[in-house]
Parts: C-alpha cells; structure tokens; sequence
C-alpha cells in the first residue's frame, strides 16, 4: 500500500512540474508575440522626446521613426510607415552663444515645411534647458510639426579637448554624427547659421538623386576660382576645383558606416572611425577651417562618394560680395541662406542681417506675407549700397514662394 501511495504522490508532483512547463512555455510565446508586434508597429520610445535616448531604426532615407504624442496604436502597420516616411531628420550642433541663432534656423524650418521635422540638437549642458522650455514654449499648433532630441557634446575620450577645440567650440561634432546617431539612416546637418527659405523636406528629397555611390551631399566652396580660398591657400587635398563647404551636409549614414575609405594614410581602406584621429594627426599643423577641411580631404580621395549639390542650397556672402557668381540664385532664387562669418549680428552684409532679423522677429501665427515678408522687403530696399543688397531680391525669390504655399494650406484646411 506504502508502495502505491508513493507512486501516486510522483505522478503528482510530476504533472505539477510538467503543467508549471506547459504554462512558462505558453507565456514565453505570448511574451515574444508581444514583442514581435510592437516591431512591427514600430511603437516609439516616448523617451525620445528629449533625453537624447537610441530611437528606432528604419529603412530609407526617412531614418527613424521617433517618439509621437497622441499616436493610435491601433493603426495598421502601412499607415505608420506612410507617416513614418515623410519624416525629415535636421541635425544642429550649438555651443557658446548660439541659442537665439539656432532657435532662428529650427524657426525657419518648422513653418515653412509642409511635412514634419525630427530636430537632432547637440548642445553644451548648459543650454539643454534654455533648448527645451524655448521649443516646448512654442504654440501648440507649431509643436505638432516637430519633434526633438537633445544630445550632450560627445567626443573620442582620449582626444575630446583636441576635438573640442578644432577650428570653432564643438564644430567637429558634425564628424562624429554617424557614430553616434548609430540607428539613423538619413541625416541633414546643418550650421546654426542657416535660414531655410524653402521647406527642408526639398532639400531632403534630395537622397532620392543619389547613385549607388553617393553618401553625401554638400555645395562647393565657391563658384569663381579667382576668390576661391582652397585653390589659393590650401595646404592640404580638397575636393574639385575649388573645396567644399560643410555648412549644409545631407547624408546616407548608413552608407557612411559601411563604407571603406581610400586614404593617403595607408594603402588599406579605412572605415569612418577608423579614419578621422589618424587624418587628424596628420594634417591638423596644416588646416585652416578645421572639420571641414577633414571633409575636404577624405571626399579628395573618394570623389565618387559625393553628391554635389548648386550653391542656392548653400547661399553666402561670397556669392554676392563682389557681385553675383551663383548662376543658380540668379534664375531660381536662394533656397537657403548661410550667414557665416557672424554677417547676421554686424553691419557688414545687411541684407543677411535683414532676412535673419525678419525670421526672428516673426510672431508664430501672424499672416505671413504681412507681418514676413512685406516687412523684409521693406527693410531690404535700405540694403542696396552693398553687391549682396543689390542682389537681395533673390532671397525673397523662393521665400515668397514658400509663404504661397504655406498660406494655402492653411486656406484649404480651413
């Protein structure tokens, strides 16, 4: 009877043991079903907002699908990738004084594009909060336009001070973009001194005039030979006739991560990372313009990598300093304006100063061609003792065209 009594109480114990399996299994499965759905629905990481968090990844050149308030989690998949899609990534690196500068540049993009922005501020940890109460201070209409991340200043720890203080504070950040924004696959950058005059998703459609080859775009240095710095002055390789300019870069940074550089270093190929402190090294007694100059010699080395774009993407007071030499403002207008050389905050190149203080002092929400455009006109009209004066119709070109087709929208969804 013992007997008997002990092989049932096994059998017992057994089909606990065996049930408690059966149901660990069960909910491993779910658990994973879980997961896999919330892959495929591609549900953002609320975090993303502003914490400077990994976001998700996605094919094209779209990038990431970021944190989103009021998304419907009940959507179907395509219709999250359709919104997902028309995403423009812009990266901004700002450090010392340049908070109302960079404010003014997101300010220029958020109300003329027509689709929305995902905003990647690099930014000294003392203008993290003055970054995120300004944006977060916008009407709320603006806000739903765009999203933002904002992200320390992060450099290689055993060269960070000699990185750092490469040409301007922080300005070789732009380098290390790839590295860092691991899960982004298509980027602008741009300087914190650049007013877009068009929407930023024509400049992002872009990527699509990509070759197999390309994975980086950006203007040249300049048009006219004559006044051109790098084909004068350098003392190092550049790209072309006359350099490149850094100022607006859009890339395909996955191919950037892929690829195996040519070099005059070694006579094997060298990915990114592997490339920048070595180039350094080598030319750091010899460049002038800093990261920039980095860029110009690693594309002089692989030239089939770059997508040269015309300079009314990259418009600045060389084009029109001794007179006009950009053919294409001169027929279509300037689609982006780059104030370099602090020409926004001194009376040197008023016309740039004009455009910058007109995006500025623009209210969210007035009529734009009232309280924008005609006011800039006006103050414009003062400019015309100076060459790029004489050319400032050109900045308004495309700009009126824009405020049209922003005003209509607005007409319409009314």
């Amino acid at each position: 009877m013992r007997c008997y009594l002990q092989a049932f109480l096994l059998c017992l114990v057994f089909t606990f043991f065996s049930l408690l399996y059966v149901f660990n299994q069960l909910a491993s499965i779910l658990e994973d079903r879980d997961d896999w759905d919330l892959k495929e629905q591609r549900v953002p990481d609320r975090r993303s907002h502003d914490s400077g968090h990994p976001l998700r990844k996605s094919p094209g050149p779209a990038g990431l699908r970021d944190g989103e308030e009021g998304l419907d989690r009940k959507r179907s998949a395509s219709a999250v990738k359709e919104k997902r899609d028309e995403r423009s990534h812009l990266a901004v690196v700002a450090c010392g004084p340049r908070l109302e500068e960079t404010l003014t540049m997101l300010k220029s993009a958020v109300f003329l594009s027509r689709k929305p922005l995902h905003f990647y501020i690099f930014a000294e940890d003392d203008l993290h909060d003055r970054f995120r109460n300004a944006l977060d201070s916008w009407p709320r209409t603006v806000q739903t336009k765009f999203n933002f991340t904002i992200y320390p200043i992060t450099f290689p720890k055993e060269n960070a001070k000699e990185w750092k203080k490469l040409f301007k504070p922080c300005a070789s950040q732009r380098l290390f973009l790839p590295l860092i924004l691991k899960e982004v696959d298509s980027l602008l950058y741009v300087d914190t001194d650049i007013i877009f005059l068009q929407p930023v998703e024509e400049i992002w459609a872009l990527l699509s005039h990509f070759n197999s080859s390309h994975l980086a775009a950006m203007a040249p240095e300049h048009e006219e030979p004559r006044i051109g710095w790098y084909n004068r002055f350098a003392r190092h390789p550049y790209y072309g006739k006359t350099g490149i300019n850094s100022g607006v870069m859009l890339m395909n940074m996955t191919r950037l991560r892929e690829k195996s550089f040519k070099n005059d270093m070694t006579t094997v190929a060298l990915k990114w990372e592997e490339m920048l402190m070595p180039l350094l090294q080598k030319y750091k007694l010899n460049i002038t313009w800093g990261d920039q100059d980095l860029l110009n010699i690693i594309f002089h080395h692989n030239p089939e990598s770059l997508y040269v774009f015309p300079c009314q993407w990259n418009y600045r007071p060389d084009h029109c300093i001794y007179g006009s030499n950009c053919q294409q403002a001169d027929e279509e207008g300037v689609f982006i304006l780059h104030g370099n050389r602090g020409v926004y905050h001194d009376d040197k190149q008023p016309a740039f100063r004009a455009v910058y203080e007109a995006i500025q002092k623009y209210p969210f929400g007035e009529n734009m061609e009232t309280s924008l455009l005609q006011p800039l006109e006006a103050s414009l009209q003062t400019t015309t003792n100076t060459y790029c004066g004489r050319a400032s119709h050109l900045f308004t070109k495309r700009l009126k065209q824009s405020i049209m087709s922003v005003q209509q929208d607005v007409t319409q969804r009314r």
